[in-house]
C-alpha cells in the first residue's frame, strides 16, 4: 500500500515532512481572518469591532466542518492501517455528503440567528449594521467550507498533506488579492466595504475546493468518493459521528468562550472586547501554527494505531509535544518582543494597543504549558477517542477559564480576564496528560 511509510520512516523525519506542509497550510489558513481584519481595520475600528462580534460564529461554522472533516480523517487513516480498504472507501464518502449538509444547514441556521446574537454583545446600530452585512455574505459559503474540508482530510488521511498546502495557498493567495480590490473598490471593482471582505473571503474558499477537485481528477489517490457507497449506514455513521461530534465541540467551545469572555469585558467597556477580538486574530495565527503539526501526525497516529503499533504511537506522541512547545515558545518570545507592532496591526488608537500590549504579555504566559493540552487532545483524536479529547477541551475552555475570568475580572478589573488565560493552562496541562495517559492504549474503533 501506498501508506506503509506511515509505519516505516523513522519518527522525527516522518512527523516533519507530514506535519511542515500542514504548518504552512494551517498558518494560511488562519490569514484569512487576519488579512480581513488588516484590510477592515483601515475602514474604522468600528469595523473592526463588527468583524470580532461575527467571529465566535464564524469560527463555530469552521468547528462543524474541521470537527466532523477530523473524524472523516481518523476513521479512514484507522482503516487504512489495517486494510480496510472498502470501509475506507465507505467513510470518505458518506462524510462528505453528510458535511456538505451541515454546511447548507448551518448557512441558514446562522444567517437567522445573527441579528439577536448581535444584539446581546452590541447596542451601536453602526457596529451592528456592519457585522450583518459581513457575516451574511460570509455564511452563504459554508456548504463551499464543509465541502473543501472533507478533501483535505481524505488527502491528509493518505499522506498528501503538500496538495492541502497547495489547495489552502491557492485559496488565501486569491483572498488576499481580492480584499483590497472589494473593500476599497480598485480597479473594475466597485468599492463594497466590509461586504467586499465576505466575498474575497469566500471566493478564496471556493478556489481552493476546485483545486482539490482538479487534483482528485488528475492524480487519483487510493481513498474514492464512489457513488456505491452513499447509501447511509449506521454503523459507519455512528464512527463518524462518534469522533466528528467530539472534534467539533473542540472547536466550537472556544466561540462559547469568547462570546462569555465578551459578556464579563462590555460590561468594563467595548475596547477590552476589541482587545479581545485582536487577541484572537494573534493567536489563532500562533496556535494553528501549533495545529497544523497536530493535523500532521493525525493520520500517523491512526493508521499505526490501526496497525498495532503502539511503541510507534508513543514515539510520535513524544516529537510532537516538543515540537508544539517550540512553536509556543516562539510565540511568547514574540508577544514580548514586538507586541505594540502585533496590535497595531488592527488599530491605531493609543490606549487599545496599551491595553492590548497588556493582555498579550499576561495571556502570552501559559503558551508553553498549553501545547500540553493541544498535542494529548489532538493525539485522542488521531486515535479515535474523541470524548477524552473533549473533557480536555471542556476544562480548557469553560469548566476552569470562564470561572476564573469572572473571579479574577471582579477581583483585578478588565485585567483579570487575561490572568485567567494562563492560570488554566497551567492547571489544564496536568489533566490532559492524566486523561492522554489514561485512554491512550484503549481500542476504541473496530473494524
Amino acid at each position: 500500500m501506498e501508506q506503509e511509510f506511515m509505519k516505516e520512516k523513522k519518527i522525527l523525519p516522518l512527523v516533519l515532512s507530514m506535519s511542515m506542509p500542514m504548518v504552512i497550510s494551517m498558518a494560511v489558513n488562519s490569514l484569512y481572518n487576519i488579512v480581513d481584519s488588516y484590510f477592515v481595520a483601515q475602514l474604522s475600528e468600528e469595523a473592526m469591532t463588527a468583524l470580532a462580534l461575527v467571529y465566535p460564529v464564524q469560527n463555530m461554522i469552521n468547528a462543524v466542518a474541521i470537527g466532523f472533516a477530523i473524524g472523516i480523517n481518523a476513521v479512514v487513516a484507522f482503516y487504512l492501517g489495517a486494510g480496510e480498504q472498502e470501509n475506507a472507501d465507505r467513510a470518505a464518502t458518506q462524510g462528505f455528503l453528510l458535511n456538505l449538509i451541515h454546511g447548507l444547514l448551518l448557512a441558514v441556521l446562522c444567517i437567522a440567528i445573527m441579528p439577536s446574537f448581535l444584539g446581546i454583545f452590541s447596542k451601536d446600530e453602526t457596529v451592528v449594521g456592519m457585522a450583518l452585512e459581513y457575516s451574511n455574505r460570509v455564511f452563504l459559503f459554508s456548504a463551499i467550507i464543509t465541502s473543501g474540508l472533507v478533501f483535505e482530510k481524505v488527502f491528509q488521511a493518505v499522506g498528501k498533506m503538500k496538495v492541502s498546502m497547495f489547495c489552502m495557498i491557492c485559496g488565501f493567495a486569491t483572498n488576499i488579492i481580492l480584499d483590497p480590490l472589494m473593500i476599497f473598490g480598485i480597479g473594475v471593482f466597485p468599492r463594497m466595504g466590509i461586504a467586499g471582505a465576505a466575498y474575497a473571503t469566500g471566493i478564496g474558499q471556493v478556489v481552493s475546493l476546485l483545486v482539490y477537485l482538479l487534483f482528485y481528477i488528475a492524480k487519483p489517490i487510493p481513498v474514492k468518493i464512489r457513488r456505491g457507497c452513499f447509501k447511509p449506514q449506521k454503523e459507519m455513521a455512528l464512527k463518524l459521528y462518534g469522533i466528528g461530534i467530539s472534534a467539533t465541540l473542540n472547536l466550537a467551545l472556544p466561540s462559547l468562550l469568547i462570546s462569555a469572555l465578551n459578556g464579563i469585558l462590555s460590561g468594563f467597556s467595548e475596547k477590552y472586547v476589541l482587545v479581545l477580538g485582536v487577541y484572537y486574530k494573534l493567536q489563532t495565527f500562533i496556535y494553528l501554527t501549533a495545529n497544523g503539526i497536530i493535523q500532521g501526525i493525525r493520520p500517523l497516529m491512526g493508521y499505526n494505531h490501526g496497525a498495532g503499533e503502539r511503541e510507534r504511537v508513543q514515539q510520535i506522541f513524544r516529537t510532537t509535544l516538543l515540537l508544539t512547545a517550540g512553536v509556543m515558545a516562539v510565540g511568547t518570545v514574540l508577544c514580548w518582543l514586538i507586541p505594540a507592532n502585533l496590535i497595531g496591526l488592527f488599530t491605531s488608537n493609543p490606549q487599545t494597543v496599551q491595553s492590548g500590549v497588556t493582555a498579550l504579555h499576561i495571556i502570552s504566559l501559559g503558551f508553553i504549558m498549553s501545547a500540553v493540552s493541544v498535542t494529548c487532545s489532538g493525539a485522542l483524536e488521531g486515535l479515535g477517542k474523541g470524548m477524552p479529547s473533549l473533557y480536555i477541551s471542556l476544562f480548557r475552555y469553560i469548566i476552569i477559564i470562564i470561572p476564573a475570568a469572572y473571579l479574577f475580572s471582579r477581583l483585578l478589573g478588565a485585567e483579570g480576564t487575561w490572568y485567567a488565560f494562563c492560570f488554566t493552562e497551567f492547571v489544564t496541562a496536568g489533566i490532559a496528560y492524566a486523561i492522554y495517559r489514561k485512554h491512550e492504549n484503549i481500542q476504541d474503533i473496530k473494524v
